[in-house]
């Protein structure tokens, strides 16, 4: 007997779980089924949205309020034109020029607009950015500026348009944020405030191999540890403060790697200017990242506060149609080698792109693998990518092309099955790399996925 619900979305990242929340807005019964560990806790926890037009994009006349002050790069000229040094200022201005099939393209700039001020409603003040259209820049580990729409609070003291003098501190341990090398790559990219970087060693004896979640906890917790002055012990993070003291000139803002709690990680900043006086902020930094893990606790609170039921740990590895193959009827689940199927009236693909594996890739060609969707792509594996390894490749944007109201189409442009949506990654049409649109493409299209699929469950 097949497992019932009324909207069943298929994975467990950004935007299946924002799919899954914007369904059950609609009363629904709705249930996520995520394989895997969820990838939130791999990403850096800023909310992209467009970052760098991709190419042939011409930056449109739009519905941005043109600004482009605050936390952005700059102002804009006033006719349209939202770059500077290749960023995109107001993102927002540049999504009506994008071109179709981009799967901003397919929902249309007010849902892209929803989608975000629905993050907004759902993260609360643990993010900052929806004071404007403009794109922020947050300074990342390697030294360069990343631009986002939405960030965590703890980044926000460290954004690029602020030109207060800034320390950047890093640990012995901890070899994946050089500080003094990140603020030589700062400086090289001319930001607007004076940087200098040092390293230090962080309170207590962690091993060499410590996890960053041990740093976190560290801190969460005030541990007692070794000053290291013969003094015998104190709380860590009055030992931390006392180790930087010395390396604060005149700077009035200080950047640490982001391991600074993992449950209370605005205490431990406030904490800390307390004692030094100075404003603090993270650093985002690579897998496995301390913000990325704070939002996927948010997130799934969300889920649980929606009543969305979350079933983790089991494949999705078929499905079986009805209705002339024109729905989708079930879902196969692996259990234990045994095949459970699952049903609902609605269902929502949101397992990734080529990296999550929920798109895939051989001698034979690229498929979707749970509903076998058709991927668009050359037959001629040599036309998937070009020899500039930091080129336009075509194979970024491999994905199941999507209608407006995001059903994979197949070959002859007709939508696969009249109650299958997708969202986030295995959806193509856009190098969300290069665009710096991963988590924003993420968001509206779980968003417009899980209200079209909402509402038609409520006809």
């Amino acid at each position: 007997m097949a497992i019932e619900d009324d909207v069943l979305v298929i994975g467990g990242g950004l935007a299946g779980v924002t799919a899954a929340l914007a369904a059950a807005e609609y009363g629904d019964r709705v249930r996520l089924l995520s394989y895997k560990q969820s990838t939130l806790r791999h990403a850096s926890g800023l909310i992209d949205v467009l970052g760098y037009a991709p190419g042939g994009c011409e930056s449109g006349d739009g519905d941005g309020d043109g600004s482009g002050n605050g936390d952005g790069t700059g102002e804009s000229n006033g006719d349209g034109e939202e770059r500077r040094d290749g960023l995109l200022v107001d993102p927002f201005d540049a999504i009506p020029g994008l071109p179709a099939g981009h799967p901003y393209e397919r929902v249309g700039l007010e849902r892209v607009r929803e989608a975000l001020l629905f993050f907004d409603s759902i993260v609360g003040d643990a993010y900052e950015g929806g004071h404007t259209a403009a794109n922020a820049l947050v300074p990342t580990v390697g030294g360069t500026v990343k631009p986002t729409a939405r960030y965590p609070a703890s980044v926000a003291h460290g954004l690029a348009s602020d030109s207060r003098p800034t320390l950047l501190v890093g640990f012995e341990t901890m070899p994946a944020f050089d500080a003094p090398l990140s603020a030589a790559h700062l400086r090289a990219a001319d930001v607007p405030f004076p940087v200098r970087g040092a390293t230090i060693p962080f309170p207590g004896e962690l091993r060499d191999d410590a996890k960053r979640t041990r740093y976190a906890h560290v801190l969460d917790w005030d541990e007692s540890v070794d000053t290291g002055t013969g003094a015998g012990d104190a709380p860590a993070r009055a030992v931390l403060a006392e180790t930087i003291r010395p390396h604060l000139e005149r700077e009035a803002r200080l950047g640490l790697p982001a391991v600074l709690g993992e449950e209370h990680p605005g205490v431990i900043r406030r904490d800390l200017e307390e004692r030094l006086g100075v404003d603090v902020f993270e650093v985002p930094t690579g897998p496995p990242s301390l913000p990325g893990m704070r939002l996927e606790d948010l997130l799934y609170g969300a889920l649980e506060e929606y009543g969305v039921r979350v079933t983790t740990g089991v494949p999705v590895v078929d499905h079986e149609a009805s209705d002339g193959g024109r729905r989708v009827d079930h879902v196969l689940v692996d259990r234990k080698g045994q095949e459970v199927p699952y049903r609902a009236d609605e269902y929502v693909l949101a397992t990734g792109g080529l990296v999550g594996k929920g798109v895939r890739s051989s001698r034979d060609g690229v498929t979707e693998p749970i509903f076998d969707c058709h991927v668009p792509h050359p037959e001629d594996r040599y036309d998937w990518f070009v020899d500039d390894a930091f080129g336009d490749q075509p194979f970024a944007r491999f994905g199941v092309a999507v209608d407006h109201e995001l059903r994979p189409l197949d070959a002859r442009e007709e939508p696969e099955f009249e109650n299958l949506r997708a969202a986030g990654g295995v959806v193509g049409g856009a190098d969300f790399a290069a665009e710096k649109s991963g988590s924003g493409v993420s968001l509206a299209t779980g968003y417009a996925a899980g209200r079209r699929a909402g509402a038609e469950v409520g006809k």
